[in-house]
């Protein structure tokens, strides 16, 4: 009997067979083929590599072979994380994350820029290593969002709303047809809406952040003028003004905000390579595709997108080769919108004018009587719903998370075992789980600075890049050098701990056993991935856990 296949696009993407996803590629790469590993190898770089060298070179601000050994090496990482068992969904975004952290690995390292000078260019590797952050503040919400997609959607929105392409491209990238594809890209950018909104409420400053998050996201998502204490609010808080600005982008300048949020560095003039981006008479007359057809930085209309009942409307041309505009868009619901484009809500300026928006927000979205940090309103999500991933589950006690700078046990939320040292602590020594107890090989502190020391020796934090996916003890003195990502973690909302070297991994239990190693693995979101302040316990099944109010984690 034949093993099935997903269905074939209509149009396949150039370099391989109808039916050949990169998934499908990836399968030789695992089973160790060499001669099948050579082809699929081969026809995923076919794919993947212009995109991967055009933005090396960006990242490098010069061509020439020190770009193409950047991309041969971000290649060689992201396939060998393949050939590991990592899925092969969404892999152009994957790589030129792999690009970016490439050069900016080797600008910091000075045996590689002794021998490479072109890593030392002020707007190439020596700018991107002396930046405070690759990715800029008023992204950061975007980041997580993004993030929070399953890598199906990923892909979709990647290539339609960033690459520009058509969307044979992604679902034949992908493995399936163009129906499903359609569904799940509609699907895939609602949920990215979502997820902002909800990051906006989970990462907030301040009670009055999160109680401000419904007012932001109902309005802006209708078209409808903000409150004026709102407004007011937003004048002297950035956090919330980026958050709205972020919103407002979501879907008037979505590639935009993918890429600043993904790449950061050299986002725009990544975008000015894509193909699908250069001036194209044809598209502008007709404004007929849903990225190509709009202008970036928002335009005009930019919240003016969506009618009073949350529906989607889409942007159409008269012939005339002017901006599209929106059924029933006039004069002065144009400028209402402009009163909301990328650079007033950047530079906060223009703030109060909010209120010339053409409608005025319905008393029914005001908050009854709690204080914000219910389920998120919006109009697809009804009010009670899960915000977990799919396939989240949520353990008991499982909202104690470690306060930064504390010193105690790390529980795993499935196991209900402990983060211990096997053996003596010392550098290379193994972490594995074990029943919760009051040694100091399970006493752990998280630093503000990502770093988790273990207080069993002087020096010693968990390294996640030291070995194959099995955590090791390691040295923090690495934080300061170019493997100093290996030892920082962020700590998210959920008690997940993605590594920063890949926030698409995630600290897991290996086993659920005593002794079973800790792992880094695919971010899936499961409970084996969640960690707790612990206390001690002599029964690995008890979930006693003591409540800590967590730190105010990076977005992962």
């Amino acid at each position: 009997m034949s093993t099935p296949h997903p269905p074939r696009p209509p149009y396949p993407p150039s370099g391989a067979d109808p039916g050949e996803s990169d998934e499908f590629l990836a399968g030789p790469l695992r089973a160790g083929s060499d001669a099948e590993a050579s082809r699929s190898t081969a026809l995923l770089m076919a794919r993947h590599w212009p995109s991967a060298q055009e933005y090396a070179v960006v990242c490098l601000a010069a061509s020439g072979p020190l770009a193409h050994m950047v991309t041969a090496t971000a290649f060689h990482q992201v396939l060998g994380r393949l050939a590991l068992g990592e899925p092969a969904d969404s892999l152009r975004p994957r790589l030129l994350v792999a690009v970016r952290d490439t050069v900016v690995n080797w600008s910091g390292t000075d045996r590689i820029t002794a021998v490479l000078p072109g890593l030392g260019k002020p707007a190439g590797g020596r700018g991107m290593r002396a930046a405070k952050t690759l990715i800029p503040e008023n992204r950061v919400l975007s980041e997580r969002a993004f993030h929070g997609l399953s890598r199906l959607e990923q892909a979709l929105l990647w290539h339609t709303e960033v690459e520009a392409e058509p969307l044979d491209v992604p679902a034949g990238l992908l493995g399936v047809d163009i129906d499903s594809a359609t569904a799940a890209l509609d699907q895939a950018r609602e949920k990215f809406r979502e997820g902002l909104a909800r990051a906006h409420r989970d990462l907030a400053p301040s009670k009055e952040c999160r109680y401000y998050n419904r007012l932001l996201d109902v309005p802006i998502r209708r078209g409808g003028a903000l409150l004026p204490d709102v407004q007011e609010h937003l004048s002297g808080c950035a956090y919330c003004r980026h958050a709205a600005e972020q919103l407002g982008h979501s879907e008037a300048a979505l590639g935009v905000l993918l890429a600043e949020a993904v790449l950061g560095w050299g986002a725009r003039r990544y975008l000015d390579s894509r193909p699908g981006r250069r001036p194209d008479p044809a598209r502008a007359r007709g404004g007929s595709r849903r990225s190509g057809g709009r202008r970036r930085g928002g335009g005009p209309g930019l919240l003016a997108r969506a009618s009073a009942s949350g529906g989607r409307r889409r942007a159409v041309g008269d012939g005339s080769g002017q901006p599209a505009r929106f059924p029933g868009e006039g004069p002065a619901r144009r400028a209402a919108g402009t009163a909301w484009s990328s650079r007033t809500l950047l530079t906060g300026v223009g703030v109060a004018s909010a209120g010339l928006l053409a409608t005025v927000l319905a008393v029914g979205v005001w908050p009854d009587g709690d204080d914000g940090t219910g389920p998120v309103a919006t109009t697809s999500t009804a009010p009670g719903a899960s915000s977990s991933p799919p396939g989240a589950t949520t353990a008991p006690g499982a909202a104690g998370l470690p306060a930064a700078g504390r010193t105690g046990p790390l529980r795993n939320a499935a196991t209900g075992l402990c983060l211990d040292v096997e053996g003596t602590p010392e550098a290379g020594a193994s972490v594995v789980l074990a029943v919760c107890s009051t040694v100091a090989t399970q006493q752990w502190t998280y630093a503000a600075d990502g770093l988790l020391r273990s207080a069993a020796g002087t020096g010693l934090c968990l390294d996640s890049h030291a070995d194959a996916g099995v955590v090791l003890l390691g040295s923090c003195a690495g934080a300061g050098s170019a493997r100093g990502d290996d030892v920082r973690y962020d700590l998210t909302p959920r008690g997940e701990l993605p590594p920063r070297w890949d926030r698409t991994l995630a600290l897991a239990a290996g086993g659920d056993q005593a002794g079973a190693d800790v792992v880094v693995k695919v971010r899936d979101g499961s409970a084996g991935e969640r960690w707790t302040a612990g206390t001690p316990t002599a029964s690995p099944g008890s979930l006693s856990i003591a409540g800590t109010a967590g730190p105010s984690a990076r977005p992962a």
